[in-house]
């Protein structure tokens, strides 16, 4: 079965790290630390980390040594816009280990919901209508990434406004929801977190900066925020 699927059938949150740069040293960081899965980029500049990712050519010898380095979930962002997503990356994609993608809504063209090796998870953002979530199971979707914090708030502290907005999506999404650490999560955020019924949490530069050290030490924390929960 898919890597993502699989995990997201535990009843254990889940500890992914979105990785500010295609890099497998950050990648080893990240999964010595305890990070169940692993996101990475291409086509499109990534607003919390300041970087622009070009096109798979460029990363595929990375993409294929960072999938040696585990065998948990490999998740990518395949564009920034439409018009980025090229049908010949996408299948390549499975053939190098990705296990997922992961984008906006709004920029996710019809063919990648054919996608029948890659799992399909889609995010939605502040401006987006939480109502439309309803629909998205029919169309095979595997998950949903709750990006809905306003880009002038990134960084900021979690609030019980947001935990309430996540969970009105896992209710009413029906789909296993996403968090990324538009905020600023800590390891005292993740017990509200874990009740509000998200299935993971995906921390980047906004928790880990953008250093190898930073990496560890964000993840080890929020690593043994999680264990101490339980579950299975």
């Amino acid at each position: 079965m898919n890597r993502l699927r699989t995990a997201l059938q535990n009843k254990r949150l889940s500890l992914f790290v979105s990785l500010y740069a295609n890099d497998a040293k950050l990648a080893r960081a990240a999964l010595e630390e305890g990070a169940d899965g692993l996101k990475v980029h291409m086509n499109v500049g990534h607003r919390a980390s300041g970087n622009h990712f070009g096109p798979l050519a460029e990363y595929e010898m990375t993409f294929r040594e960072i999938r040696s380095l585990y065998d948990g979930p490999l998740g990518i962002v395949p564009g920034g816009a439409t018009e980025d997503i090229r049908q010949e990356e996408i299948d390549r994609l499975p053939g190098i280990g990705i296990d997922f993608y992961s984008i906006y809504a709004f920029h996710l063209p019809s063919f990648l919901l054919r996608s029948e090796q890659l799992a399909r998870t889609f995010a939605v953002n502040d401006s987006f209508d939480l109502q439309l979530v309803r629909g998205a199971a029919p169309f095979g979707m595997d998950a949903l990434e709750a990006s809905i914090v306003p880009g002038n708030e990134y960084g900021s502290q979690l609030t019980f406004a947001d935990l309430l907005k996540y969970r009105y999506l896992v209710e009413t999404s029906g789909l296993p929801v996403i968090v990324p650490s538009q905020r600023k999560i800590v390891p005292e955020d993740i017990p509200a977190l874990y009740d509000s019924g998200v299935q993971a949490v995906l921390v980047g530069a906004i928790v880990t900066g953008k250093t190898e050290d930073g990496i560890r030490k964000a993840v080890s924390e929020l690593r043994n925020a999680v264990d101490r929960l339980g579950g299975n």
